[in-house]
């Protein structure tokens, strides 16, 4: 996923809490999804993107995914600490692909990759993708791997 010519990924902690566990007390697939989608807003407010402009006419720019894909490789339970790491892989016209690696104790744990468009999400609930403006590609490219 993140290669070793990457810069330093944006870096954050999540700890497994109780709903995010299944029957047998270790964490549910599900629970990376949403700590992907939470690290990805994380990481926007810290660079000063919006996740969700609102304009006017009722319409606002939000993120929607597009593509959600995650990896595991060993198990953690209840309580448990992650170090949840997210580069950017590419940006596109009106996409963004990031990267996670989920860790614990220093093990690789998961890893996953989400798809997010830039859209202007109509009163009607239409979506239409655009363009991702400069500003913020500049403060998505320090998060991107070099190739």
């Amino acid at each position: 996923m993140m290669s070793a010519a990457a810069p330093e990924p944006f870096a954050t902690r999540r700890r497994v809490e109780f709903r995010d566990t299944d029957a047998a007390g270790i964490a549910h697939f599900s629970a990376f999804c949403f700590w992907m989608e939470s690290v990805e807003h994380e990481l926007l407010r810290r660079v000063g993107v919006a996740v969700v402009e609102r304009q006017a006419g009722g319409i606002s720019v939000s993120w929607p995914r597009v593509s959600v894909a995650c990896d595991y490789k060993s198990a953690v339970r209840f309580e448990d600490q992650l170090d949840v790491f997210v580069g950017v892989d590419e940006i596109g016209r009106s996409s963004v692909a990031y990267a996670f690696r989920f860790e614990h104790n220093g093990l690789w744990v998961a890893q996953g990759r989400v798809v997010a468009v830039r859209c202007l999400m109509h009163a009607d609930c239409k979506a239409e993708a655009v363009a991702i403006l400069p500003e913020i590609i500049a403060k998505l490219k320090p998060f991107q791997a070099r190739t």
